[in-house]
């Protein structure tokens, strides 16, 4: 990629988000308002229709998944932004694209639940339901930014992901940072490297062609409906063609195939971020050299807006004489297994591994499989409305504080 030429502007983090999917060329939105993530549908309203898209208001969430999806066929870029409560009725629908293989782009801006809870306050217990929570096995990538500038550039790494791998993507949001403001460059878009969904090779009406015929990377090339391909999609289990089947091995056949395209990209997908220190230098995406330099260490691991309250608390307690790292994930699905094993090997065996969560025990889970016994896992986290305080997860550090 070239030099980014570079703009300055105060942004909020739905903002950001809105102005990310465009950059990306999401050109359709269909949705319907919900506190925390209204401000996208309304930035997107106003926005959409300059640069040539639709924006429609849906009559609910399962409609809204269900347009998106139809935009996404006849070759859009297609989003939609929700909260938890509509995250749940789009389930459906999240697993039809899945198994049609249609691209596009959820934001789900988390909320205190269940049910309508807290409706303008932050937490994080939608980070299973974004991976486990349409029925049966489907891939699905799932992206969750700190800040105002993350969020736009996650929101360009999910929309391309989207259409390289023909997968749902989901950017995992929390109030806190949608409706944070902060001071960010942004680069020019005309500079960004934006991926499309692979296009068919053979024209339209020709014998050979099969609407999913997988390339050598698992992925079948999308032709768009309304450019003379004619083809069957359905949310059934299918053949080649399109049509619905009944042979289990071509069933189990298709269904491995979606788990594995995703997985052949796995090791690019997965992010997480390192951070040992206050300065720019002083994170990346391995651990530094020599750490930790004694016994009772503990990483943090966190995400999200939480990971923030994180990285003060490790400053603290840095500052008191114990040792502490935060491990930040920014992809959640797939899960950075490669980064907790690595984290286990470090502390272990005087340290513990700190999961810093806005819920009652949820990603703890999957960091303590990751881990696989080899160091101990513990769980910090509650529900308030709040974000969890630096200072209460700075006394967690060292088993100092109460267990959340």
């Amino acid at each position: 990629m070239s030099r980014i030429s570079e703009r300055q502007i105060l942004m909020q983090g739905n903002e950001a988000c809105a102005k990310g999917a465009i950059d990306a060329g999401v050109r359709f939105f269909a949705g319907y308002p919900i506190t925390p993530s209204s401000e996208i549908a309304e930035i997107l309203a106003h926005d959409l229709p300059s640069v040539g898209g639709k924006f429609i208001q849906m009559e609910d969430e399962i409609g809204s998944m269900a347009a998106v999806i139809g935009a996404s066929l006849t070759g859009v870029k297609a989003m939609t932004a929700t909260s938890g409560p509509g995250f749940s009725l789009k389930q459906e629908n999240i697993g039809y694209a899945a198994m049609a293989e249609v691209p596009c782009l959820i934001v789900l801006v988390q909320r205190a639940g269940p049910s309508t809870g807290l409706p303008t306050s932050p937490a994080q217990g939608d980070a299973m339901q974004a991976r486990w929570g349409t029925h049966g096995d489907h891939p699905v990538i799932v992206m969750a930014p700190a800040s105002v500038r993350e969020t736009y550039d996650l929101t360009l790494a999910c929309v391309n992901w989207s259409e390289i791998l023909r997968v749902p993507a989901i950017l995992l949001m929390d109030e806190v940072v949608a409706h944070m403001r902060e001071n960010v460059t942004l680069p020019d878009p005309r500079e960004l490297d934006i991926h499309d969904r692979p296009g068919p090779t053979l024209p339209p009406g020709h014998p050979d062609f099969r609407p999913y015929l997988p390339g050598p990377d698992d992925v079948p090339p999308m032709a768009p409906f309304g450019q003379g391909y004619r083809y069957h999609v359905t949310g059934l289990h299918h053949d080649e063609r399109g049509y619905p089947v009944h042979d289990g091995a071509v069933a189990g056949e298709l269904g491995r195939r979606l788990l594995r395209k995703l997985e052949r990209r796995e090791a690019d997908i997965a992010r997480v971020e390192w951070v040992w220190g206050p300065g720019r230098g002083d994170r990346g995406p391995r651990p530094p050299d020599g750490w930790p330099s004694g016994r009772d260490a503990t990483v943090v691991v966190s995400f999200g807006s939480t990971a923030r309250s994180a990285e003060a608390a490790c400053d603290l307690a840095r500052s008191q004489g114990r040792e502490a790292i935060l491990l930040r994930l920014v992809t959640l699905w797939p899960f950075p297994d490669a980064a907790i094993v690595e984290a286990a090997r470090k502390v272990a065996p005087g340290g513990e591994i700190l999961v810093v969560e806005m819920n009652f025990g949820q990603v703890v889970r999957e960091v303590a499989r990751a881990a696989a016994g080899q160091a101990r896992v513990r769980h910090f986290g509650y529900v308030s409305g709040q974000l969890i305080p630096p200072d209460e997860i700075a006394r967690e550090i060292g088993g100092r504080g109460r267990t959340g």
